[in-house]
């Protein structure tokens, strides 16, 4: 598979490497039980905020770790190969933190983001909602003036780390004639009365990693909103840009366990006095899985020099996150293949892979979404 080795300073690729020991010592040990018991992966996020993962999105002036977007890219992965769980409320997080450095001032800047980035606060990223998943422009929420602040009413569905979080960057309609320009963000605060958690959703994969429903009527002040009025849908786009690039990197550290784990086994499963890799069809399996691995590492981090860059990178994210959903659900799928009976069982983490990755195709747009974007910048 491709080294991006080069493309990291000294002090990158010594995150890194602790990182990797993190994972290996705290995140692995513990993802079989966290899928098994359902449990928010509280824990875990602690022992990632001591790591520095939680602000690794943020630059140092807001008390983040300030790497480049190709050594995010890779811590990502490496999460996600350790514990998909863990690695979904910490993507939901940097939503949350993203949308304030884009789209907030700096007095919210100051107030939130380096406690984020410490893990003293842990953020979720309210966007969709029943009736408005992959079109933000059917959003039904809305915010009006009451005092000096917003009254916000309204439904939001799907919210990773909503019921837990300590900060919830809230999309609402603040203008119902103004179309997308009448959207607007706010910060709306655990223990905001009239802040409501439904139940959580009971998920196929990422069962420690949870999403909430929330209804919502509450007063928040002027100052919780993110930005000036009507900015929202502006600063939600650049976020998601930032986020389909992490769901990008999610599909390939996961994609990388299901291969390794597939590998290894063809190479120590004897079948008829010979390992399983002695097979063709085993040889040609593996060659398809570690083509696609390779592609989709290649179209994350060219999304990934796009973003470092400052560059529009819409598209760029899209392929990336289209290809990598895709292709890392084929390489899970046939690395369970390769295992036989023993992939289907909770033995063995193949399962919890193809499960983990089924929604990846679904959140942060849809591949159809995905499609779409692609489409439009390429017959504009």
């Amino acid at each position: 598979m491709p080294d991006y080795s080069h493309l990291l300073d000294e002090t990158e690729k010594a995150f890194l490497d602790m990182l990797q020991r993190f994972v290996a010592e705290d995140l692995i040990p513990k993802a079989a039980a966290t899928d098994e018991n359902g449990k928010f992966v509280h824990e875990q996020i602690k022992a990632l905020a001591e790591t520095g993962m939680m602000g690794a999105n943020l630059p140092e002036q807001w008390g983040g770790a300030d790497i480049s977007s190709h050594a995010l890219f890779e811590a990502v992965a490496m999460i996600a190969g350790g514990c998909g769980s863990t690695v979904s409320a910490l993507t939901a997080h940097y939503l949350a933190t993203d949308s304030i450095l884009l789209g907030a001032d700096d007095a919210m800047k100051a107030r939130i983001l380096p406690r984020a980035a410490e893990g003293a606060l842990l953020g979720a990223f309210g966007l969709t909602e029943p009736n408005a998943g992959s079109d933000p422009g059917d959003m039904r929420s809305r915010a009006t003036r009451e005092g000096d602040g917003w009254r916000i009413k309204g439904k939001k569905c799907f919210i990773s780390n909503g019921g837990v979080a300590d900060f919830i960057v809230t999309y609402v309609v603040t203008n119902p004639d103004a179309g997308a320009r009448g959207i607007s963000a706010f910060v709306i605060e655990k223990g905001t009365p009239g802040l409501v958690p439904g139940r959580v959703e009971h998920t196929m994969g990422l069962r420690g990693g949870h999403v909430w429903e929330l209804d919502i009527d509450c007063w928040v002040p002027a100052e919780n909103m993110v930005g000036p009025e009507g900015t929202g849908f502006k600063t939600a786009m650049k976020v998601l840009d930032n986020g389909r690039t992490e769901v990008a990197a999610m599909c390939v550290g996961i994609a990388r366990a299901a291969f390794v784990a597939a590998r290894d086994w063809a190479k120590t499963r004897m079948i008829g006095g010979e390992p399983l890799s002695n097979r063709q069809g085993i040889r040609w399996m593996l060659a398809d899985m570690e083509t696609d691995l390779a592609a989709a590492e290649l179209l994350g981090h060219e999304a990934a020099r796009q973003r470092h860059a400052g560059q529009r990178f819409t598209s760029a994210a899209s392929r990336a996150k289209l290809f990598a959903s895709e292709a890392a659900g084929r390489v899970a799928d046939k690395a369970l293949q390769i295992h036989g009976g023993y992939g289907y069982t909770r033995d063995f983490p193949l399962e919890r892979y193809v499960r983990d990755l089924r929604i990846m195709r679904i959140y942060e747009g849809s591949s159809e979404i995905q499609r779409n974007i692609v489409a439009g910048y390429l017959l504009a």
